[in-house]
């Protein structure tokens, strides 16, 4: 393959619209993103919550009373990910034109690349303790956008702008739905060609293949008689983990796990797993988000079955954090940036094995900045 083919720069560039072409989460949430290069992987960075202000009514009699803006509230998020794409030049040899090289290696690489970020990022789920649907029943029905919006209407999120991502099989169901069906009597068939289901109830509606499924842990009550759950004492309004128990007839048992992401709800009041843990001695200690309220050791405590993880969500519930990487010295590299997203390609040499690479990579975190602006939809 001639050598003008594989300039990197001439491969980065295009490469990185593909790339953001083909991403969907970090597409719709916040994104921290600036020009200060990182060295790699492990970097630790503060990255600024977005800004939330209260309205409030006007009084004639006290006047306006002017609010501070407080741009300093921010978080820690460490850049833990690298998402590579390395292939041997010796593999682009075939190609003889940009076309070829678009085919076999940029066009691909990209897919790879946004695929793997969207799949991390969907691992945020397990921050969201606010839920609606049923564990193991798969959303089909004008009620299941409505009853998205409603968790999100009772946590005062925004009505503008609301995202929802669907898993596939979900999706397949909504465009089955007459409403959706029949879009073109609205005089548009856009979302009819496209196979989309488009902005229902304020939601802007999206499929994802990436949205995961959460498998929950094995606790499991046994023995006695009609065993349940419940604190092993007494909880303190704000505690944020509590022992949890058995209770029923005699010998009643606990045993398992709980993983991160699981939901518990007490007291009609859902909360998420933050921190997996064993069973021992008929007791586990469970670290819930959000903080909990006074419990008493009468109030029963369940657990949500494995389910699909479908996510509604105002953009500012997550945050999106990418750095451009740093060049390395003594070989052929470039670094480009647009929109929200930084690509690096490097094309050096392996004296270990002896070959020639080509490598195409991204560096990112992601983080929930208000886990009460998201709703997590079962499925």
């Amino acid at each position: 393959m001639p050598n003008q083919w594989l300039d990197v720069k001439e491969i980065a560039r295009p490469a990185l619209v593909r790339l953001i072409e083909n991403l969907v989460f970090p597409n719709l949430i916040y994104k921290d993103y600036s020009s200060q290069f990182v060295t790699g992987k492990g970097a630790k960075i503060q990255v600024k919550k977005p800004v939330v202000l209260n309205a409030s009514e006007f009084d004639a009699n006290t006047g306006t009373s002017a609010q501070a803006i407080d741009d300093s509230q921010s978080v820690e998020v460490t850049l833990d990910t690298i998402a590579t794409v390395d292939v041997e030049v010796g593999a682009l040899e075939g190609a003889v034109s940009f076309d070829d090289v678009n085919r076999i290696f940029i066009e691909p690489a990209a897919v790879a690349l946004a695929q793997k970020i969207n799949s991390d990022g969907l691992e945020l789920y397990r921050d969201i303790p606010y839920i609606g649907g049923d564990a193991g029943t798969t959303p089909d029905d004008l009620t299941d956008f409505a009853a998205a919006g409603l968790v999100l209407d009772q946590n005062k999120v925004p009505v503008v702008p609301r995202n929802a991502l669907w898993d596939p099989v979900a999706n397949s169901k909504f465009k089955t739905i007459p409403a959706v069906v029949n879009a073109e009597k609205s005089g548009t068939t856009d979302a009819l060609r496209r196979g989309s289901i488009g902005t229902i109830f304020n939601l802007d509606n999206y499929m994802s293949q990436a949205v995961k499924k959460h498998t929950a842990g094995t606790l499991a009550v046994g023995g006695g008689t009609n065993p349940k759950i419940y604190p092993n004492a007494a909880v303190t309004a704000g505690a944020t983990q509590m022992v949890l128990a058995v209770s029923g007839g005699s010998s009643p048992t606990l045993t398992g796990t709980l993983v991160a992401g699981d939901i518990l709800t007490v007291k009609g009041k859902t909360y998420t797993i933050t921190e997996g843990a064993t069973a021992a001695t008929n007791t586990i200690t469970a670290k819930v988000y959000p903080a909990l309220p006074a419990l008493a050791t009468t109030d029963e405590v369940t657990l949500t079955a494995s389910h699909m993880a479908n996510l509604a969500f105002n953009p500012n519930a997550f945050a999106f954090v990418t750095r451009p990487l740093v060049a390395p010295q003594g070989v052929q590299s470039y670094v480009t940036s647009y929109n929200g997203v930084s690509l690096r390609v490097v094309r050096g040499y392996d004296m270990k094995y002896k070959k020639e690479m080509l490598s195409m990579d991204v560096l990112y975190g992601y983080k929930t900045m208000y886990p009460e602006l998201a709703c997590r939809y079962l499925g």
